[in-house]
Parts: structure tokens; sequence; C-alpha cells
């Protein structure tokens, strides 16, 4: 009986997989038979088809000649950097950016428009780097992410409402949003790898549902273990609310720019992703594990 040479298993280097994306796809390059080399700054649990390797960006370890694909969910900006320098062999590059690139753009926060620029600039290069290697590039525009509780924005809001017992909103929060889970942008990472149709594109991913600001917080509030109550305060006495929490240490992500977004529409179409590789993710149901609890 001739025996059938088994398939070898791909190798992925995977960059930033002790994140909250990272650790979601690090689990799917396993489940489908990946191997996998993972950098991390800091030691991490063994296991299966994963090799850690101590390191970062700006200081790699030693990596092989070649890999069969490159997943990036750490900074773009940084991974542009050193993609541009990078000598490996690799066929086909999926990296995360976000959708602040444009809705930061021309925020009246000096951090935030250089942020945009920097994600701007990263997916630049990131593009005519992969070109000039004969490489394949796909980026992801994440907004809005949830999901472990290592979030920016549902986690502080929650932790937030632990502290005050409650979380204060502006009245006219109605700026619609698409929070997008974790495990979603995970799936979408593995899905374009062999899909000829996202090579050298940018992909805007939200989540299944779209929903006005203020029914998000309420929905994360009401998810809380114990629930928190949403607190509606006229403009004028929430920028006094805003301001005496950030005096004692707390809401300092609240700048002005942050508090006007909550009145406009950060909505994504996500007709390309779903043509082109069948994305669909999950509407918005928060738990209190999603929000660190």
């Amino acid at each position: 009986m001739t025996s059938v040479p088994s398939t070898p298993a791909r190798t992925a280097l995977l960059l930033g997989g002790s994140g909250q994306i990272g650790q979601a796809l690090l689990a799917r390059l396993r489940a489908q038979g990946w191997s996998v080399l993972a950098v991390s700054r800091s030691a991490q649990p063994a296991q299966d088809g994963v090799q850690w390797l101590s390191g970062e960006l700006q200081q790699m370890p030693p990596l092989p000649a070649s890999v069969d694909a490159i997943f990036s969910a750490g900074p773009l900006d940084a991974f542009a950097r050193w993609y541009a320098e990078a000598t490996l062999v690799c066929p086909r590059v999926v990296a995360f950016g976000s959708t602040s690139l444009g809705v930061k753009q021309d925020s009246a926060d000096a951090y935030e428009r250089d942020l945009a620029a920097r994600l701007r600039g990263g997916e630049d290069a990131v593009f005519q780097r992969a070109v000039a290697l004969g490489a394949q590039a796909t980026l992801l525009r994440p907004t809005l992410v949830y999901g472990v509780g290592r979030d920016a924005t549902l986690t502080q809001i929650a932790a937030l409402a632990r502290r005050l017992r409650c979380f204060p909103l502006p009245h006219g929060a109605d700026g619609l949003r698409q929070p997008v889970h974790v495990d979603d942008l995970a799936d979408a990472a593995l899905a374009v790898v062999d899909v000829d149709a996202t090579f050298g594109k940018a992909y805007a991913l939200g989540g299944g549902e779209t929903l006005p600001y203020r029914a998000m917080v309420a929905r994360t509030l009401a998810a809380m273990s114990p629930p928190a109550r949403l607190l509606e305060l006229p403009a004028p006495v929430f920028r006094l609310a805003v301001g005496a929490a950030q005096r004692i240490g707390i809401a300092r992500s609240l700048n002005a720019a942050a508090v006007a977004r909550m009145r406009d529409d950060l909505v994504f179409d996500l007709a390309p992703a779903r043509r082109d590789f069948g994305y669909a993710p999950r509407g918005f149901a928060p738990t209190a594990a999603m929000l660190g609890q």
C-alpha cells in the first residue's frame, strides 16, 4: 500500500500575538493547523504549534529565511517601519490598521491628527514594500473593537461606570457606531489569506449592527455585573462633570474631540468585505466578561 505524503503545515509569523486581536488570531491559526512563530516582549505560556520568540519590532529576534504569511496585529506604523527593512521571503502579508485613519485626520486634537497621519503613512508604506518584494498585502481597518476586556473604549466606559456607579453622557450623543468583536476580526484575517480579490486592498471592518452611541453605551452598562446607570446631562453640566473627573485622574481620554464625535455618525461600508471574502460579523451583544469583569 502506497502512503500519501502529508502536506506540510504552512508557517505564519505573527506580530502582536499577545494583544487582544492577536490572541484570537493565534487560536484560529492553531485550529487550522498553521505552524506559528509569534513575537512577544514578555514570556508567554507554551502552546502546541506555536514557537514564541522574545523580542519586539524595534529589536526583532532571529527569524527564518522565509514564511508563508505575516500577520501584524500590533501598531501599524511600527510594523511598516520593520517591514520596510525586512529580508525574509514571504508572499502574503495581512496587517491591521484602524478606521481612525479617516475619522481623526481632521480632528481638533493634534495627537489624533498625528495618529491618523501615521496610520495612512503605514498603509502606504506596507503596500509599496509588498509590491517591491513581489508580495501581496491586505490591510484591515477595524472600528471600535471589543470582546476580551482590553479595548480602549467599551471596557474603559465600564471601568469608569464601576467607579462612578453610573456613566454620564451629554444629551444628543446619538452618532451611529458599529462595534466589532475581536473574534470577527481574527476570522477576517484568516479569510483573506487565500482570496486573490483581497490582494492590494484595504477593508473597513465594523460589527454586524449599527446603533446610536447612546444605545451602545446603555447596552454596555446593562451587561455589567452589577449593571450601571446611564446619566444623561445637558452639555454644559457634562463638561463640568468631565472636568471634575479629569482633575482627580479619571476620564482623561474624554477630550473635546472625543466628546464631539459622540454626535457624529462613524459608519463604514462593509459591502466590499462581504463581497470579497464573505465577512459576516455578529451583532452587538456584550457580556460582563467582554468588559473585563
